[in-house]
């Protein structure tokens, strides 16, 4: 009896020194007085429903500071890092399960019989699109199925191995020894790339009325092999597509929601970014911008193959020439010349020309003659100032109406995704 009340005593106490704490910390913290009252009575509530040692904590999240995280955008050199738009895998599906020789075992049955299942199959591996996946950085260099379990006695069966899913974004295409065998283009598209191997039969198998006691079991087959390139092509209705510095990546930000690096001094995009352009009857119209292009780009100077490669899913194209360049319809002459020598044609999908930069001095001399030189129509606009990105706006919304009327919603042809 004196030992129980001892141990209520001391664990009043207890509890008396935690409430007394408790208020000396919530005062310091200028805490008001019904916040205290309320958090008390809750204490105290607890405290008969639950006992000490569900309340007593050593943190308390309302007497501590409150931390302000602020997101700090990533760097053009930290984007490189975690964007790769090109990978080399090496497959290699399950094996499948061995099959098992054993014979029935029964008190007053001699002669059972053999009853050795099969093995199960060796798991596929399948590449799987998955519109959350914006890079191909993810892909492991090394795939390897899971194996089939073995058959075992009694006539069990071996488990077929699970499959295993690679996820890469949409538009990935898949290329064994350059030639294309998969154009993965639409969500949750999948494409077998290896089978797993089958499982080998057990001495039941075998069970004739020649032989009445096999005992043969063969082993599970090997899972196939296969080295597959990956490549990532950017799935966008348009394309800005110009020179580096022509301020491509100033234009997409200030004409959709997208913000890839910019800055005072020269330098090049080195990864295509998306900007989504919205419009008021909710159509939702993608463009990329494409890392600038080099002369002898064709050739795969300046990594031009792996920037070429973004154009050709692009319905139309958008020029952008630097009008405080002298001569600017050369560079078109140039875009248009390194476009055609990587696919003959490339050029001359539907496009429009940007006059960009008219806010600098010299741009309004160029442009008139540029318009002389060039019977396409010159879409003049400042994407630093915002000047005349309205007319960009309403031309790209033409070109996307006349590229749906012209190839149709239903149409099966490789479509850029809606986002």
């Amino acid at each position: 009896m004196l030992t129980t009340l001892t141990k209520f005593q001391s664990r009043r106490w207890f509890v008396r020194e935690i409430n007394r704490i408790f208020a000396q910390v919530c005062v310091r913290n200028e805490l008001n007085g019904s916040l205290l009252l309320g958090l008390r009575s809750n204490f105290a509530a607890q405290r008969k429903t639950t006992g000490i040692r569900n309340y007593v904590t050593t943190s308390c999240a309302l007497c501590a500071k409150p931390r302000i995280s602020k997101k700090k955008e990533l760097s053009e050199k930290k984007l490189t890092r975690h964007f790769v738009d090109h990978r080399n895998v090496k497959l290699l599906a399950g094996a499948g399960g061995k099959g098992a020789c054993t014979f029935h075992s029964e008190p007053r049955k001699e002669w059972g019989g053999p009853d050795g299942g099969n093995g199960g199959d060796g798991g596929n591996i399948i590449i799987k699109v998955d519109r959350q996946v914006k890079s191909l950085a993810q892909v492991a260099p090394v795939y390897k199925g899971y194996d089939g379990d073995s058959g075992g006695s009694k006539n069990c069966y071996g488990r077929n191995a699970s499959t295993t899913y690679i996820a890469v974004p949409v538009g990935t295409v898949v290329k064994e020894q350059g030639k294309t065998v998969a154009d993965l283009s639409q969500h949750t598209q999948e494409y077998v790339a290896v089978f797993g191997g089958a499982g080998g039969k057990g001495n039941r198998f075998f069970l004739s009325n020649e032989n009445r006691a096999p005992m043969t079991a063969t082993p599970g087959e090997r899972g196939q092999e296969r080295v597959l390139q990956l490549e990532l092509r950017t799935m966008a209705h348009a394309g800005l597509v110009g020179f580096p510095n022509a301020g491509k990546s100033s234009l997409l930000r200030a004409i959709s929601n997208a913000r890839p690096a910019v800055a005072a001094y020269p330098f090049t995009t080195l990864n295509p970014h998306v900007g989504i352009v919205n419009y008021r009857d909710h159509e939702q119209v993608a463009v990329a911008d494409i890392p600038g292009i080099i002369c002898g780009a064709h050739l795969n100077r300046g990594l031009g193959i792996s920037f070429l490669r973004h154009i050709e899913r692009c319905r139309f194209l958008l020029f952008v020439l630097d009008l405080s360049s002298p001569e600017p319809w050369t560079q078109l002459q140039q875009l248009r010349y390194e476009l055609d020598k990587y696919e003959p044609g490339l050029s001359h999908r539907p496009h429009a020309i940007i006059a960009n930069k008219m806010d600098l001095s010299g741009a309004r001399g160029n442009l008139e003659a540029l318009r002389c030189h060039v019977a396409h129509r010159v879409i003049p606009v400042s994407a630093l100032t915002g000047q005349n990105t309205e007319e960009l706006i309403l031309h790209l919304r033409e070109l996307y109406d006349g590229y749906l009327l012209t190839h149709g919603q239903g149409s099966g042809e490789d479509m850029p995704i809606r986002w």
